[in-house]
């Protein structure tokens, strides 16, 4: 069997972009948009190198809100998994949820099975991929994140930014501040 890191992707691979117009932090909707945090490919490259298949787990709900286009999803994901996979295929790969239970696009808001923290797109690596769940890891900045790896049996890091609010936190294994001291835990353990 193998292990692995499940990554969430904003606030722990990227930066998120501040909508002036809606006065709120959000996703990238335009390739142009996607700030790589710095040391993220060398921490990438490092667990790599220990042995973990690596994959993106997100919830990308913007269209599904109204917010974006599906097509400008579409391309920001492709967009990632080339700047992740320039070097050496880091990424084996990303799952995303495009629903949002509260969302006003027709066909995308409902209540569905892949949005975290349920555990569906987790699953589906797991089977796809021969994961053992023991050995593996959830990486996550948002309270979802954690819950998903929680209820996934995974070991799980959570990073606190500055664009969460922590107040009702299911309780993870570890906290850490960014991705690379994350990576540093976790080949610790």
């Amino acid at each position: 069997m193998n292990k692995a890191v499940f990554l969430d992707r904003d606030g722990v691979i990227n930066d998120l972009i501040y909508n002036e117009f809606r006065k709120e932090y959000e996703p990238p909707h335009k390739v142009e948009d996607i700030k790589i945090f710095a040391g993220v490919k060398d921490s990438l490259k490092e667990l790599k190198k220990n042995g973990f298949e690596l994959f993106l787990i997100s919830n990308q709900p913007d269209f599904a809100k109204g917010k974006t286009s599906l097509e400008n999803l579409i391309a920001v994901k492709k967009k990632f998994m080339e700047i992740l996979n320039d070097d050496d295929a880091f990424i084996k790969n990303d799952f995303y949820c495009f629903h949002h239970p509260e969302g006003i696009t027709e066909g995308y808001s409902y209540n569905c099975e892949c949005r975290k923290p349920k555990t569906f797109l987790v699953d589906k690596a797991v089977g796809n991929y021969n994961i053992d769940r023991n050995a593996s890891w959830f990486i996550g900045d948002r309270e979802t994140d954690i819950e998903c790896g929680i209820n996934a049996g995974l070991k799980t890091v959570l990073i606190k930014n500055k664009y969460n609010n922590y107040t009702d936190l299911p309780k993870p294994d570890f906290i850490s501040v960014d991705l690379k001291s994350a990576v540093k835990i976790i080949l610790n353990k």
